[in-house]
């Protein structure tokens, strides 16, 4: 296992290393820097002046020793300065991260605690009038696009309640935290959840066909005992793996809904700052998303040994 990890390790510092790269240059390759565009926006050129704010900004330096100075500073917690507010990177990153983790962790538990219950109902129930009903919900949930599904809800909110959710970064109470965040994570996480009870339903037929499945039926087991302790800790492994890649899914993937919902989170901010070439914002956004998405892989690779005895990595 030791030596499993250690390989594990070294392939995610890789994969980090890879992306790093890749975002680095594509950023530089793309037409047109920040000091193009606010040029642009002030209807004139003046050569000398963008030299010097290119110089100042660093972004005259040849792209490698652009690339060193940033993993440089970004290995010594140095996130550099936004060209847009000129702040730290790290002091205008670090607050939105909460409110992105809260509506992500948020959907992410009414993905699995909505999922995983109907999946289970609709595989037991196979063949059924309710197993054909929940499997139509599931199916309108994987086509239904999130943003069309968060104005549906915004609609229904005004017409039927005569509110809306209006984000507020300071609420009161723990009630007043749950209604802001809890109608946006239901537009992102129905997705989520249909996807979760699709992945469910299947392993749980697979399973419940298993010859000891049969077995504990015939020593008199009961079909609570056998659909959830026999079956269901068997066939939770891919459902894992499907919550593991949603998880780091919703981390980078919430940008639609942050936009529709008015929530300053990471992923809207990542937009705004490749709109305005604000490449330290940028660069180092996409690299705490690579590092959450790693970090869940690994995350789940461990989980599938605690949970399954079977599973041994190290042989």
């Amino acid at each position: 296992m030791l030596a499993y990890i250690v390989r594990r390790l070294f392939l995610m510092l890789v994969t980090l290393f890879g992306i790093s790269v890749i975002i680095f240059v594509l950023l530089r390759i793309v037409p047109g820097n920040i000091v193009d565009i606010l040029f642009d926006a002030a209807g004139y050129v003046d050569p000398a002046d963008k030299a010097n704010l290119e110089k100042e900004l660093g972004l005259s330096q040849p792209i490698v020793m652009q690339y060193l100075s940033w993993i440089g500073g970004l290995l010594h917690g140095d996130l550099g300065y936004s060209y847009v507010s000129e702040k730290p990177a790290l002091q205008e990153i670090l607050p939105r991260i909460p409110i992105t983790a809260k509506l992500a962790g948020l959907a992410l538990l009414f993905s699995a605690s909505i999922g995983i219950p109907l999946g289970v109902l609709s595989a037991v129930h196979q063949g059924t009038r309710l197993d054909y009903a929940l499997r139509v919900v599931s199916l309108s949930g994987l086509s239904l696009p999130s943003f069309w599904l968060g104005l549906l809800i915004l609609m229904a909110s005004v017409s039927m309640l005569g509110w809306m959710p209006i984000f507020n970064p300071n609420p009161q109470t723990w009630a007043e935290a749950f209604a802001i965040y809890c109608i946006p994570a239901m537009a992102v996480g129905f997705r989520s959840a249909a996807l979760t009870m699709r992945i469910t339903r299947s392993s749980m037929l697979e399973i419940l066909r298993q010859d000891y499945i049969r077995t504990a039926r015939a020593k008199g087991a009961s079909e609570a005992s056998v659909n959830y302790h026999h079956a269901l800790k068997n066939a939770v492994l891919p459902v894992i793996t499907v919550i593991g890649i949603e998880a780091a899914f919703l981390i980078g993937g919430l940008i639609v809904t942050e936009t529709v919902f008015n929530i300053p989170g990471v992923a809207r901010f990542l937009v705004e700052a490749l709109r305005w070439r604000d490449y330290p914002i940028v660069q180092n956004l996409v690299m705490f998303i690579a590092v959450v998405v790693v970090v869940v892989n690994f995350t789940v690779d461990m989980l599938y040994a605690a949970i399954d005895p079977r599973i041994r990595y190290g042989d």
